[in-house]
Order: structure tokens, then sequence, then C-alpha cells
């Protein structure tokens, strides 16, 4: 019968641990950074999202509905060039004012 000694099982103990702590560490860093993008935008009642036909589109907020619909089209502007796609054709696609 093969005995194990504290030296083996502490080999897989560190790892583990590290694995976990590392997990726990990635679900509250994704959890933080929404708190902050909703409490940023707290005071704005309108939002817009703007999508191009290829690439990255823009979700912005803003105090009036056209302030939230051309920060939307910005957005989309400048992500969709930065992600290969076609900045020229950022279309509007969504926007309200929330009560």
């Amino acid at each position: 019968m093969i005995r194990k000694t504290a030296h083996q099982c502490s080999s897989w103990v560190l790892p583990s641990l590290l694995a976990i702590n590392l997990a726990l560490m990635a679900g509250c860093a994704g959890k933080a950074s929404t708190a902050r993008y909703s409490a940023s935008n707290m005071g704005s009642s309108c939002y817009a999202k703007a999508i191009p036909t290829v690439g990255e589109g823009g979700l912005a907020w803003g105090d009036t509905l056209s302030m939230a619909r051309k920060k939307s089209m910005d957005n989309c502007i400048r992500y969709a060039g930065r992600s290969g796609g076609t900045p020229n054709t950022c279309q509007v696609v969504l926007s309200e004012c929330k009560n």
C-alpha cells in the first residue's frame, strides 16, 4: 500500500487554491466594471445605440435624445474604425428616454 506524504498533497493544493482565487477575482472584476458604468450614467435618462454594417457599434447615454444619438454615432464611428469595420455605415438603431 502506497502512503501519500504531506509534500505530495501540497503539490496540488497550492495550484488549486491559486486557480480558485483567480476565478473569483475574474468574476468580481466584471461586476465592478458594470457597476462603474451604470453609476456614471445615473443622471442621464436617454440612451441610443448605433451600429455599423461591419464592426463594433456604440451605446451612449445623454440628457436629451439628440445628445444620446450624437454620442452613440461618435462611439460607433470610433469603435467600428478600431475593430476593422465600416465606420461610414453607422446608423442609430435604438434610441429612447426613460422617465
